[in-house]
C-alpha cells in the first residue's frame, strides 16, 4: 500500500530547517526561493513533505 504525503505545517519545516526564521522562510518564498506550497481557505500555508524533501535536496552542495 502506497504511503500517503503527508502536509508540513510551518512550524514543522521550520523545526527541521532548525536555524531558520520564519520570516526568513516567507522571504524565500516571495523570491522564490522555496516552494509556494498550498495555501488553505484559513490562509494557513502547507507543504507536502516529498516537496520539501526535493527542495532539500536541490541545496546538497556538489562533493
Amino acid at each position: 500500500m502506497k504511503k500517503k504525503d503527508e502536509l508540513m505545517t510551518i512550524p514543522e519545516i521550520l523545526d527541521e530547517l532548525r536555524d531558520v526564521s520564519e520570516r526568513t522562510l516567507y522571504r524565500w518564498r516571495e523570491i522564490g526561493k522555496f516552494p509556494t506550497g498550498i495555501r488553505l481557505p484559513n490562509g494557513k500555508i502547507r507543504l507536502y513533505r516529498s516537496e520539501f524533501e526535493a527542495w532539500l535536496e536541490t541545496l546538497r552542495e556538489a562533493a
